[in-house]
């Protein structure tokens, strides 16, 4: 059976979820989905990251420690998932227990092997980043991530011999293009690694200047840098299940990531599965900002959207599809209201939820819900059928690609395809003649197979309109993803709809400002 293994990044616990944690969420969750509908056994991993200096300081900052501090705040991520529906099979923190033997058996594991030694080193420090930069980092003195200037810090700590795997990191993401996706995140890579900017990764920090970290098993006056400890959570995500889940399900991971951590995931965390003798992960999947304005979205700038309001407000699945549509996977884009309520009005209440408004209704008023034999088909039925045909081909091929808004867009073709069979066919007018209601029964059963395909390719996308539609149509969803469209084979004479209901009613002005 063919394995799929998706990570979200652990999430900082410096601040509480927002759109960029959900939207990352959102697609593994849509992923997962998918991979599930497919038959592939599935494993999504998320969870928070809680050490460093940041949360160090947030704590101190809030008059506690940070323990108490990442215990409050590591469940409002639980639980802001579950309430949006966004099914995860592990939940890491990275104050575990199983997690900090983990690192530290790794940590053993490779300064065993010769690849971590002492050394004191003189270097810039970026607070931002946790870690030192080097000169070739520097943009006009600053991180470039963080726009700061780093501090100058001298210290004796451990590194570990990044160095030494840079050609076999170099030489695999040359042999296998597809590892880190879109290209531009590759070729980033790549250019740092080929550059020789980066050397060898100080991998602790001083407990009289740092205290709040997993102690170095092999020192315990030291700490270990919170990227070597964090990245250690995809691996101890699955070993929370069982040795048997990390054997089964490793060799088919893939990270889902923002750009802002492509240096530790595409530079550092390679060279340290080399180090500790593991695969590589097959795919580094590696998303944009959202911005309002043009600003990136952040706690300290104020201009968060959270996500239980937006649900809150507009429900999640309208959430979901204007996350999944507005965005090009890979880059940057725009976070607007007056969009979201354009984009949610025109695909979602106009678009999608009117015609299944409308067929079941018609199906009600003629045929008391009862479905009518599909008669010969005309060309006007051909038509839909074809365009139903294409959207299951593309649809999943364009969600394997990440082309989620194009996927999108392919579906909707199909559903505007079936909105114009509503106009040409006009069943509300040939219902006036009875001569006409078995042609009125067949276009009412051919539409009711464009909600059925509609349902199947929403699966992953919108799962809880694509249940509610299965629900009215009256037949249960397929437990996977059919191979073919099956145009005509889902509903049978005489099966009952049930009445229509408001998918997404429009969303009106004063709805925008309560």
């Amino acid at each position: 059976m063919p394995r799929f293994f998706v990570t979200t990044p652990i999430y900082y616990v410096n601040a509480e979820p927002h759109l960029g944690h959900t939207y990352t969420t959102v697609i593994a969750d849509t992923l997962a989905r998918f991979h599930r509908a497919r038959g592939d056994e599935t494993f999504l991993a998320t969870g928070t990251d809680e050490h460093g200096d940041k949360i160090a300081a947030a704590a101190a900052a809030a008059g506690v420690t940070p323990q108490a501090y990442a215990d409050r705040i590591s469940p409002i991520f639980r639980s802001t998932w579950d309430a949006c529906g966004l099914r995860y099979d592990s939940f890491i923190r990275t104050t575990d227990p199983l997690h900090r033997r983990v690192v530290q058996e790794f940590l053993s594991r490779v300064h065993a092997n010769g690849d971590i030694y002492f050394s004191r080193y003189g270097g810039l420090y970026c607070t931002g980043c946790e870690r030192f930069l080097t000169e070739k980092e520097l943009v006009d003195g600053k991180c470039a991530d963080h726009l700061a200037a780093p501090t100058r810090i001298e210290e004796e700590n451990y590194f570990f011999r990044m160095s030494k795997y840079t050609d076999q990191v170099i030489a695999h993401l040359e042999r296998h293009p597809d590892t880190i996706v879109p290209e531009r995140y590759r070729n980033e890579v790549l250019s740092l690694l080929r550059g020789g900017a980066l050397g060898d990764l100080c991998i602790s920090r001083p407990k009289q200047r740092l205290a709040w970290g997993i102690e170095l098993p092999f020192d315990p006056n030291y700490v270990t840098y919170v990227w070597f400890d964090a990245l250690i959570s995809y691996i101890s995500a699955l070993k929370l299940h069982g040795e048997a889940t990390f054997t089964t399900m490793w060799p088919a991971a893939h990270h889902l990531i923002g750009k802002d951590i492509v240096k530790p995931h595409g530079i550092f965390w390679p060279a340290m599965l080399l180090a500790l003798g593991l695969p590589l992960y097959q795919r580094l999947m590696v998303h944009g900002y959202w911005l309002r304005g043009e600003s990136k979205m952040s706690k300290s700038l104020g201009n968060v959207i959270r996500p239980l309001e937006m649900k809150a407000r507009y429900s999640m699945d309208a959430f979901r599809y204007f996350l999944l549509r507005e965005m090009a996977f890979g880059q940057d884009a725009t976070f607007s209201e007056d969009a979201f309520v354009v984009r949610v009005n025109a695909d979602l209440a106009n678009n999608l939820g009117n015609l299944v408004s409308r067929t079941l209704a018609m199906q009600q008023r003629y045929f008391n819900g009862v479905i009518q034999p599909l008669g010969t088909p005309t060309a006007e039925d051909q038509e839909l059928i074809a365009a139903f045909r294409v959207a299951f081909q593309e649809v999943p091929r364009l969600t394997e690609a990440l082309a989620f808004h194009h996927a999108l867009e392919a579906l909707w073709r199909a559903i505007d395809q079936a909105n114009k069979y509503v106009v040409v066919t006009a069943p509300f007018t040939l219902a006036k003649d009875p001569a006409q209601r078995p042609r009125v029964g067949t276009i009412l059963h051919h539409l009711f197979e464009a909600l059925y395909a509609t349902a199947v390719l929403l699966t992953w996308f919108l799962p809880e309109t694509s249940a509610r539609i299965f629900e009215r149509l009256g037949v249960s969803a397929p437990a996977e993803l059919p191979a073919e469209l099956g145009w005509g084979t889902h509903l049978q004479p005489g099966q009952q709809t049930q009445p229509p209901v408001a998918l997404f009613p429009r969303i009106e002005e004063e709805k925008r400002e309560a």
